[in-house]
This record gives structure tokens, sequence and C-alpha cells, in this order.
């Protein structure tokens, strides 16, 4: 008797999207008793055969959207599965949405479709090709699997005319013959699925309750004698995924969609905008179940005021609209937007939207994700370590990942059009190249750094490097410590000291050394004359670095924007509460870490210095001895110099000289050699000559004296 088992269906691994398996775990394989490559029965509502790979989860079997709508099943039912063996099809045809340009298409479709279990009536996703696909009938009939010596024929949708293209051909359903291994690939509808986003699966689950059961099972709420949500609000920056999330949810209970674009409907003439938004209602009532998508639902809900009189008459006719949706409609509202503190308020209580779901900028995992649906088709070199890149890739919404794929693939295509390589790969250096290209779009009014400087680029300070890597990079690494010790990291780090001592350079380094995203402000950038501008620049700027976290936002000369309250000017002091209010609230986010710069910590005001603000007060002295020692290897690395340069007799004559000043005394000797060189040999023998140059003592002696007297 055939073993058989209910598994709970879930959704498939973002790279398994399109490929027709079904995952299970290892020991629902043996209790089935099938191996990975074998075929399996899938009895749902509508029975559909798959492949069997292994690695799912116990008590689960991971499905792609096409399988699951071949099935009849969504995420969260049951399905009972059983092994089948299926014969191989001697002819399949293969119904298109479109006339395919090239008679070449048949066998490409053919070899993506390779060792596949198909049967009639099924649709199917082909990647490689970016093409949705139906089985339109098969030889014999029934669950067959296509193979080498299958005849692959190819019929189209009807037109408008009614008229089938492929019964217009001399030949219809038959095989076509294969005159081109590069066939141009029909198009077909854009079919967004929950395969399709990545990094989202807490946000798809909270979506899933709110808007997935009231359409596709309202009678559970009617049990509950509740009435179903009617509006679900999406906000977060821009390109997190917002209006995927709506496209995929309503393609996975076969929901009709409209979409309303805020700008668009809005209309010169009183009336018009109003009834536009009826008419979409109505429609979407009538084609019920509806999902109703509002993207930049801003642009036509702001909050209300005496002035806006077409912007109130649209808000309350949306609230109309709204409340006017019965229980027994199977309507739901989904709004959109990336400024949700300006609409209006009435829009956010219950019985309108909902709930309010925050689309935010993905984490690492995430970006591992998106990595994946946006490389599923591509042929990457065997040198790409997505792992690598979704670890970089610090605040990256979805649509810069897409951005850093697209830049990669057209840097491997301009690299494929002037070589005579023979395989078109993306390789690791085009996503290098594309990382340089592409930087995070939630950042790009901010100067967002990712920086090469690490601690070995810094001379001494050995104490103040230790101090750091426990105040910003151990929350980091060990996370899971800080939760059991239940330890809350400082929040704010205090560099001070003499100027020129290395603090900006430490800071720089500490986000190299972190690899983590770094924000340089320099205290009078956010200083605004006009009332509330500077504390509105500073909220922004706590915003986009709680959404680009783990980030590390430096205060270079910090004095200058949060000096003593009561001694300074009331700009700064709005601006010092305003700096303090942030400051609390970095304890809810451990990935963000404030760090200030300061030569004069006796300006600062003192609520600044406490513990849970700037806590942790790092002193960067001058150099010592042998701190100036290291400072020159750091500068002194290739440089040539003569045999009678002793860099141990240079660190012990510049007591108290800072980090900057030797810095300037190495640059100003390298100056004065290639003054000599130069003027000796002339421009021309010098460059043919430049390896003969060299760094003598004379020349330290004379920059010395020519640093000094700058300083």
């Amino acid at each position: 008797m055939e073993q058989s088992v209910e598994l709970t269906v879930q959704g498939a691994r973002k790279r398994d999207a399109g490929r027709g398996i079904a995952r299970l775990a290892s020991s629902t394989c043996r209790t089935l008793g099938v191996l990975s490559g074998e075929t399996i029965l899938l009895d749902g509502p509508r029975q559909t055969v798959t492949k069997v790979w292994p690695g799912g989860d116990q008590g689960v079997v991971r499905m792609d959207a096409d399988t699951r709508q071949n099935a009849g099943v969504n995420i969260g039912d049951q399905i009972r599965i059983r092994p089948i063996d299926v014969t191989d099809a001697r002819s399949v045809s293969i119904e298109l949405p479109m006339v395919p340009d090239s008679d070449g298409v048949a066998s490409a479709l053919k070899h993506e479709l390779q060792d596949r279990p198909v049967r009639a009536n099924e649709q199917v996703y082909l990647e490689r090709i970016g093409a949705r696909v139906t089985i339109a009938s098969t030889t014999p009939s029934g669950m067959v699997r296509i193979t080498d010596e299958t005849a692959v024929s190819i019929t189209t949708e009807e037109g408008e005319d009614g008229t089938d293209w492929a019964s217009s051909r001399e030949t219809p359903n038959q095989p076509i013959e294969e005159r081109s291994d590069q066939a141009t690939t029909p198009s077909s509808s854009d079919r967004i699925t929950y395969e399709d986003i990545g990094g989202l699966d807490e946000e798809l689950e909270q979506i899933r309750e709110m808007i997935e059961l009231p359409l596709s099972d309202p009678a559970l709420f009617r049990q509950l004698g509740v009435d179903p949500p009617k509006g679900v609000l999406l906000y977060g920056p821009p390109g997190t995924g917002k209006t995927l999330i709506a496209k995929a949810v309503a393609n996975e209970v076969n929901a009709h969609f409209e979409t309303i674009s805020g700008p668009e409907i809005v209309s010169k003439y009183k009336g018009d905008t109003e009834e536009r938004l009826r008419e979409t209602f109505e429609e979407a009532a009538r084609q019920a179940p509806t999902i109703v998508f509002i993207d930049e639902i801003d642009s036509i809900a702001g909050s209300r005021d005496d002035e806006a009189d077409m912007e109130n008459r649209v808000v309350t006719q949306l609230l109309t609209l709204l409340d006017g949706i019965g229980s027994q409609e199977e309507v739901v509202v989904i709004g959109a937007t990336n400024r949700v503190d300006t609409l209006d308020p009435a829009l956010r209580r219950g019985g309108r939207f909902d709930r309010e779901i925050e689309i935010g900028v993905p984490d690492e995992s995430g970006r591992r994700e998106i990595l994946d649906v946006h490389t599923r088709g591509m042929p990457l070199a065997e040198d790409v370590d997505l792992d690598r890149f979704a670890t970089r890739t610090h605040g990256f919404v979805g649509a810069d990942v897409r951005t850093l794929v697209t830049e990669a693939a057209m840097n491997a295509l301009r690299r494929y059009r002037h070589t005579d390589s023979e395989a078109l790969t993306v390789t690791r250096s085009d996503l290098e190249a594309a990382m340089a290209a592409v930087e995070p779009s939630a950042m790009r009014e901010y100067v967002v750094e990712t920086p090469t400087t690490t601690f070995d680029d810094v001379g001494g300070l050995e104490e103040a490097k230790a101090t750091l890597r426990e105040a910003v990079e151990w929350p980091l690494t060990y996370h899971a410590l800080f939760e059991t010790t239940q330890t809350e990291p400082p929040s704010g780090v205090l560099l001070y000291g003499p100027p020129g001592t290395g603090k900006t350079l430490l800071a720089r380094s500490l986000a190299g050394e972190s690899d983590v995203n770094f924000i340089h402000v320099a205290g009078p950038e956010l200083v605004d004359k006009y009332v509330g501008e500077s504390e509105k620049a500073l909220r922004e700027l706590f915003e986009r670095a709680r959404q680009t976290a783990p980030t590390i936002v430096f205060f270079d000369e910090i004095d200058a924007l949060a000096g003593r309250r009561g001694e300074s000017n009331e700009v700064t002091e709005r601006v010092v509460s305003q700096l303090l209010t942030e400051l609390d609230g970095l304890t809810d986010n451990p990935n963000l870490m404030v760090v200030a710069a300061t030569n004069r910590r006796e300006a600062l005001d003192p609520a600044l210095l406490r513990p849970g603000r700037l806590e942790s007060h790092v002193e960067i002295p001058l150099p010592d001895v042998d701190a100036r020692r290291s400072i020159f290897d750091v500068h002194s690395d290739g440089k040539p110099y003569a045999d009678d340069v002793d860099l141990d007799a240079l660190a012990d004559d510049t007591d108290g000289w800072s980090g900057a000043e030797l810095e300037a005394l190495i640059r100003q000797a390298s100056m004065l050699a290639i003054r000599d060189f130069a003027s000796d040999l002339g421009p021309e023998v010098a460059t043919e000559r430049a390896e003969e140059i060299t760094i003598t003592t004379e020349h330290f002696e004379a920059a010395r004296e020519q640093v000094r007297t700058e300083a």
C-alpha cells in the first residue's frame, strides 16, 4: 500500500521559484520512500505532480506560487502527498501569451522543461526566459515527464479577433524545426508572487492575516461575529517593496486588483477627483474579491486644513468610501506611503485602515534573500559570494539591491562585448564595480560612507582603540552575550583631546573596522537660522540612520552644535534639547551608535555627558614616543627613504607633536625631495628616472623647521 503524508504548505525558497520542485524534510522523504529528483503527487483541490528536493522543514512542504496554483492551495493549507510514477511524454503542446518571434522558442522551452513532470492546463513560469506558459495538451494525457524524445509544439492564446495563431500555420501543433538556439523569448504578464519578495517574511505573515484571509475565507470572521479588516496601511522608505507586496497578495488570492495612483486621479475640475474615486470603489465591488491599492496615498489624503478645499473634499470622500465597504463585499484597501505622519488622522483609526505595517530596510538575511530573487536566472561566476555582498550592503532597500544586480549585469555585458570570452557570466569584479556605483537610496541626501580605513591605519592610541571596540564592535559581534546578561551597550562615545591627535581618523577607522555605514556630520552644518529647521534636520538624520543601521553617526566638532544651554543662542539650545531626545531613544536600537569629537569638552552641555547619552569618554592625547614611532610607520609605508633616515630618532625628537603634525612633517619632507629632484633633472628626465628619488634626513630637517613655523 502506497504511503502518504499530510503536510502544511509553505512558500518556496527564493532561488527555487520557477523550478517546479517541492522541498521535503529528509524524514518525510524516508517515510514516503522517495529520493531526490523522484516525483510526488500533490493531492489538493486539484492534483498536480512535481519533483522532490531535500532540505525542507519537518511537517512542511515548500513549493512556489505556480505549483500552489496548480494544486489549488494557499500558504498555510494542508495537502496530502504520495509518491507517483509518471510516463515519458511523446508530445507536449505549450500555449504562449503572444506570437513568438522565432521558431527556436520551441527548442528553448523544451530545454527549460527538460525532465520536468507536467500535466495539461497547468501554468509554469520559466525564470531564465522570463515567460509564464500553459501546458495546453500532452500525449499521452495525464501526468507526464518531458524528455529528449518529447516533441514540443507551440500555440498561442486566442487573440481579440477570436482566431488562434497556431491554427493559421500550415502545420498546426506540430513540432517546430529547431532553427536557432538563441530564440527570442515571448513576453508574459508580470505576475508577482511571494517568492519574488525577499526579506519581508514577518511583514508578509501580518499582511496575509489582514488581507488574504478576509478575501479567501470571509466566513471565518462571520463565525467569530466580527467584521473583516477593511484596510491596511503600508509605510516605510521608498523602494522597500510596498507596491510589490500589494501585487503579490492580489495574485496569491486570485483577487481583482484596482490601482489608484494619487497624483493621477487629481483633476482641476471640481468634483472630478471624488467621482474617479467613487468609480474605482464601485468597480471593486462589482469585481469582488478585490484589492484596491492606493499608491502614494499621502498625495491625496494629507491632513485637512481650512485653506486646502480640494484636498479636504478628497479626504472626506475617501473616508466615506472606506466606511461604505460592507462586510459582505470582499473588498480590502491597501494604502502605501513613505510619509505616514502627513496623513489625515481620521484615516488611521479602526474601521478604516485597521492596521499599519512598517515595511522597513532589510537586515543582512533579508538582503541575502533579495539577492537570491534578483540573481535567480543570472549566470554567476564561481568567485561570487552572495553572503559577502549581503553583509556589505548595509542600508540597501530592495530597489537598491535590484539596481546593484542590474548594474553588475551591465558591467558583464560591456566586458563580454569587448572580449573573445565564450561564456557570459557575472563575476565578483562586476559586482564590486556595481557596489561603487550604487548607494543606499534612503540616505542619498546624507553623505553615507563605508570607510576602508581600519585601526591598522592609526598609529598608537591602543587604549582608545580597545575602548571603541568594546563600545561599538562588541554589541554587534556578541549580541547574544549582551542579551543573556541583560546589558545595554553604551549609546554614545565622546572622543576629546587636543587638535590633530586623530579623533576623526579614529572614528572613520572604527566604521571601517566594524564594516558598518558611517555618517559624518560637521556640527555647524545642521544649524539653520529658521525656527525649527535645525531640529527637523537632526530628527531626519537619526531617522535615516535608524533605517540604514548598523550605522555610526559621527558628530565632528560637536561643541559648535551642543554648547552649554544658558550660555549660547536660542537655536543651539533647541538643537541640544532635540539631540538629548534622540540620544535617549538609542537604547531601543543597539545597531545605531553616536560618536562625537571635540577639543573643548568643557564647552559641552553637561546633560550630554551623563550616562545613557555620551557616556563613554575617551581621551585622545598627544602621542608618546612609541605612538609617534607607530605614526611614522603608518605614513612611511612604501616611501623611498635614504639610508640616513632614522625614524626612531625622529620619534624621540618630536615630543609634543600631534599626529596631524607628524603626517605633515612626512608630507613636507616628501615635497622637498620632489622639488630638489625635479629642479636638478627637469620634467622629462625626472619622470623617466622617478624610481631613483630618495627622501633624506636633510629633507626632514628642512621640513621640521617649516611645519613648526607654520604651526
